[in-house]
This record gives structure tokens, C-alpha cells and sequence, in this order.
């Protein structure tokens, strides 16, 4: 029966693949080179690479930071890296870290591993020195592929393993460069220069251009190489950010489910905005993959950049976290009309007015996608549904189930909050670090969030982690930073719990504001007050209020705590 009902999913999921074009009339050829394809890498991003360059071996992959590439190029380079890196070692089970911006290195990198049945540690270019070098120990990669304006977050004299630099300065041809924010150094590398411990370039590790020109041109690889493993690190605000071991997917079920919910084509121009070492960016690459689109990267995003690679190159879909998207719409001038039919967004709660400013510039496109790191895809809001329900995390996609589940594992009726758990095509199959787990029950796996599901829409009502009780009152910060975010003084804030000697906890606002809209500060904290009292309930009404020039935050867009100044 299980069998059955595994092959009725499968079957149902290649309607997508009809709908989006993937899936079309092909020659003899193409057709053997497709199935050699899958037979040898299965869907692996390697394997979907090869589709694509037997397919439409000249249609542009990559458009980035240095020029263009085709299918064929892309598939090849990335064929001749993995040939390079066995000769210089690198076997199955070996792992492969990457420390990369948003370029065509970072592709290089991922389908190179698929080659090698290696596993691959995508490291957080936004993490700190001291988190970066505790993640390299506790991961152990075996050879290091990194942009060269990262060498400082290595420690001085590193040489835990061979080193590939992947980017180097002035390697580019001004394509979406914003020259004077490009030459910045960021502030995680400033911080790292500061402490004077720090890596500097070794005439010993080659950049990827010598790697690929001067590698042989042939070499044995495995006909059937092993599934590796992904590992994408969690987010990393509360200490040193944990790995997550990651399947590759073993069908088209995966794309099929996103693109259940999100109406993508195939050969559009993809921008992908979002970092690629994070959750939402590595699984736009597979889409963007699958559909056999031009990937459109840019290195640094900034937001008067992207405007011009927008306007340039016309992208069809855009993969963006919602800080990104807020700084974006901020830089569209008026009347500005891309063409763009898809803005799918994920890796933090959409601002309410970011959700308005959105349909205001670019029209209906707007899609938020609720997912994490261990689950992969939770559910999909569309833009009718966001438009009715600003604060909804949308529809479970196909094949994926939710449920929200009370703490003795049963499930909560209709507006009940509890915990969120899923099970679908690509759950992560546990931590690294030994000790660190998720619970699971009947297959799902928590998120570690709690919410509710509405008239079959489900809300999120912020982390488990994160409710306080405050005067005997359960308390979910979320709710209290929406409305906050919603008013036009407020360029935006976030809300956390605090000690409070008088309740134990009460909720604290730390606020970025226009200071010519708040005028004066008092009446302005008043009026958030009443606001929050009115949409809410008297206890979420925050206690403390910080006034801040910005939000910490890290490379995805995520409010980093324990950087937050205290309250007074």
C-alpha cells in the first residue's frame, strides 16, 4: 500500500514538471543523455546540471559578477574541478567546505561534490572569526574553497587543510559592481583584521582559475559516485552555528512541492538574491537547476545594485530574504516595471509593510515561504492569501504534511497554539555535533516553533524558545514586533523578552524610527502603546523600549540577540 501511495505522489508530482515547462518534447539524443544523467547523479545538483547541458547545452547558466556561462561551460568546468581535486586526493566521504559570496565558484564548488560523492560544509560568510574557525574544527573539511576577502577569518598560519581561493580582489567585470560598497571590507573581516590573528594570501593555495586551467584535461571519476551529504549550518545567533546534515533529494519531488504553490517557468532568468550557503538560496539553486534557468548572481548584494541588475537582465522569479527585499523596495525609483512575475521570499517573518510596498511596486508576485534549516520547506503563502492575511505562513505545498501538536504529542484543534512539527520529501537527517537533536514524532520533526492553523492557513507565532511569560501570561514576541513594524514611523524593530523585577519577564522593543515621522519620543512610545493595546492584549504591550541606529543582524537578515543592547 505504501508503494502504491509512494507511486500516486510521485506520479502526481510530475504535473508540476508539466506546468512549468520542465518536463517537454525532447529528441533521441537529448532524451539518452537525460536518463544517462540521472542514472549516474540522480537528482542531485550535479545530475541536474547534466540535464541541462545535454538539453540546452548553449542556453546561459550563470550570469554573475564575471560574465556569463552556458550549460555546457558550467557542467564541464565544474567536471574538470572535480577531476583536480581527486588528483589532488579528495575521495568519497571526504568533505569539501566552501566560505563563498554568491558566484559562479559556489556552483563550481556543489557540482563538483556531486561528482565525487563527497560531502560538502557551506560555511556562513556572515559568521564571525571566532564562530568561523570553531565550525572549521569542529567540520574537519579536507581541502577549503574561499573568497580571499574572507582570509582573515582564518587564524594566522591556518593550515588545517589545502586551501583554494575561490574569488579573487579585482575579479570581476564590473557586470552589478557597486564599486565603492564592494571594496568595503565587511564588517565580520573588519572585526577579524582588528584582532591581528588572522590569514593572509599563501603562495602555496592556487585560485580556482589556475585549478581549472591547469588540471588534466582527463581523469577517472566514479561512474555511479556516492550520495554525499549537504551540511548547512544553522543560523548561528545564539553561539557557534550548528551543522545539519542534509540528503540529497532522491526524486523531483522536492521542486515539485515548491513549485506546487509557486508558479515558476523554465529558461527565466532567476535572480538569486539570497545567500547561496543559506537554506532558501541552496534550494533556489536546485530549482533554478531544475527549470534549466539563467541564474543571475551578484556577489555584494546592495540594494542601488540590484535595482540595475534587475533593470538590466529582467528576471522572471527573485529569491530573496525579506531584509534584503525591504532594502530593495526602498531603492525602486517610481514606475519601475521589471517584468517580474515571482518574488519568493523566506528566512525571517515578512514585515507587514514590506508585504503593501511589494504589491505597490512590483503587483501581485509576492509568495512567503515558511521553512528552516532542519525541514527544508514548511508551507507557502500566495499573494491573494498574504494580501487578506499579512501574518499567515500560508499552505502546506504537496506532499508535505503539518501538524501542530500540543506537549504530549497530540494534535491541537483549530486555533490552539502548539508545536509546529512536518515531515516531507527532505527532512535533515540529524546534527553533527553529537548530544544536538530534534524531536521527532511519527516522522515529523520539529521546527522548534510554535503556532496555529486558521480556516486551513497556518500562523506562526514565533519560537518555542522565545515565548515568555509575563504576570502569569504566556507572551509571543512576534505578534507585538508585526504591529510595531506595520507604522510608518518605524524603519523596523524587533521585540525580545527580558528580566523584569516586577513580572519575571515583560517584552522589550528595540526600534530603528524616522526620526522626522516619530517626532517627539514620548508621545511616539505612547502611541505604540495604545496600538499594541488595541490590536492585542495588555501583555503584550512592551515594558521597555531601546531607540537603536541599527538592527544587529547576520548575512540572512536575522536579528542576532545577544547583540542587542541591554535595556535601561
Amino acid at each position: 500500500m505504501d508503494q502504491i501511495g509512494n507511486a500516486g505522489t510521485l506520479a502526481r508530482g510530475l504535473v508540476p514538471l508539466v506546468q512549468t515547462g520542465v518536463l517537454g518534447l525532447m529528441g533521441p539524443g537529448a532524451a539518452a543523455k537525460a536518463v544517462g544523467s540521472i542514472y549516474r547523479w540522480e537528482f542531485t545538483p550535479a545530475g541536474l546540471l547534466a540535464i541541462g547541458a545535454g538539453r540546452d547545452p548553449f542556453h546561459t547558466a550563470i550570469i554573475d559578477d564575471a560574465g556569463a556561462m552556458t550549460y555546457q561551460q558550467l557542467h564541464e568546468q565544474s567536471t574538470t574541478l572535480a577531476r583536480a581535486l581527486s588528483r589532488s586526493g579528495i575521495r568519497e566521504r571526504n568533505r569539501i567546505g566552501v566560505l563563498c559570496r554568491n558566484h559562479r565558484g559556489f556552483l563550481l564548488a556543489l557540482c563538483a561534490h556531486g561528482h565525487l560523492g563527497t560531502d560538502i560544509v557551506l560555511l556562513n560568510t556572515g559568521a564571525s572569526a571566532e564562530q568561523t574557525r570553531a565550525v572549521l574544527k569542529e567540520q574537519k573539511p579536507d581541502v577549503l574553497l574561499i573568497d580571499e576577502e574572507f582570509l582573515p577569518l582564518l587564524p594566522q598560519g591556518f593550515a588545517e587543510c589545502p586551501v583554494v581561493i575561490a574569488w579573487e580582489f579585482g575579479d570581476t567585470n564590473g557586470l552589478t559592481r557597486d564599486a565603492e560598497e564592494n571594496q568595503k571590507p565587511a564588517s565580520n573581516v573588519r572585526d577579524a583584521l582588528d584582532s591581528g590573528n588572522y590569514a593572509t594570501r599563501n603562495e602555496e593555495w592556487a585560485s580556482l582559475h589556475e585549478v581549472l586551467r591547469t588540471a588534466p584535461p582527463t581523469g577517472r571519476l566514479a561512474r555511479r559516485p556516492r550520495k554525499g551529504r549537504t551540511i548547512i549550518l544553522t543560523s548561528g545567533t545564539t553561539g557557534v552555528p550548528k551543522g545539519a546534515r542534509r540528503p540529497e533529494p532522491s526524486s523531483w519531488m522536492p521542486a515539485s512541492s515548491i513549485m506546487s504553490r509557486i508558479p515558476l517557468r523554465h529558461h527565466r532568468p532567476f535572480y538569486l538574491a539570497a545567500p547561496l550557503f543559506h537554506t532558501w538560496g541552496f534550494a533556489n539553486i536546485q530549482l533554478a537547476l531544475t527549470l534549466r534557468s539563467t541564474m543571475i548572481l551578484q556577489r555584494r548584494f546592495t540594494p542601488t545594485a540590484a535595482v540595475q541588475l534587475i533593470e538590466k537582465n529582467r528576471p522572471y522569479s527573485i529569491c530573496i530574504v525579506p531584509t534584503m527585499l525591504r532594502r530593495l523596495l526602498e531603492a525602486v525609483p517610481e514606475n519601475f516595471n521589471p517584468g517580474t512575475k515571482v518574488i519568493a521570499a523566506c528566512g525571517e517573518p515578512l514585515p507587514p509593510r514590506a508585504i503593501v510596498s511589494t504589491f505597490e511596486k512590483f503587483g501581485d508576485v509576492l509568495y512567503n515561504l515558511y521553512g528552516s534549516t532542519e525541514v527544508s520547506w514548511i508551507s507557502i503563502a500566495q499573494p491573494h492569501e498574504l494580501k487578506e492575511h499579512p501574518r499567515t505562513a500560508g499552505r502546506p505545498p504537496m506532499a508535505t504534511i503539518v501538524k501542530i501538536l500540543d506537549d504530549n504529542g497530540r494534535e491541537c484543534p483549530e486555533k490552539e497554539i502548539g508545536r509546529i512539527f512536518v515531515k516531507n520529501e527532505l527532512l535533515f537527517e540529524g546534527y553533527t555535533r553529537p548530544g544536538v537533536d530534534k524531536e521527532i514524532i511519527d516522522g515529523m520533526v520539529s521546527t522548534g516553533d510554535l503556532g496555529y492553523f486558521e480556516d486551513g492557513l497556518l500562523y506562526v507565532a514565533g519560537r518555542s524558545d522565545d515565548m515568555i511569560v509575563s504576570g502569569g501570561e504566556n507572551v509571543f514576541p512576534q505578534e507585538t514586533e508585526d504591529v510595531i513594524n506595520s507604522r510608518q514611523e518605524v524603519v523596523e524593530a524587533t521585540v525580545k523578552g527580558v528580566e523584569d523585577p516586577e513580572f519575571g519577564q515583560a517584552l522589550c522593543a528595540w526600534i530603528v524610527a524616522d526620526e522626522a515621522a516619530m517626532g517627539d519620543r514620548d508621545e511616539f512610545i505612547a502611541s505604540i502603546k495604545a496600538d499594541v493595546n488595541r490590536k492585542l492584549a495588555r501583555h503584550c504591550v512592551p515594558r521597555y523600549f531601546m531607540f537603536v541606529d541599527k538592527l544587529p543582524r547576520n548575512a540572512v537578515g536575522k536579528v542576532v540577540p545577544r547583540e542587542l543592547p541591554k535595556p535601561e
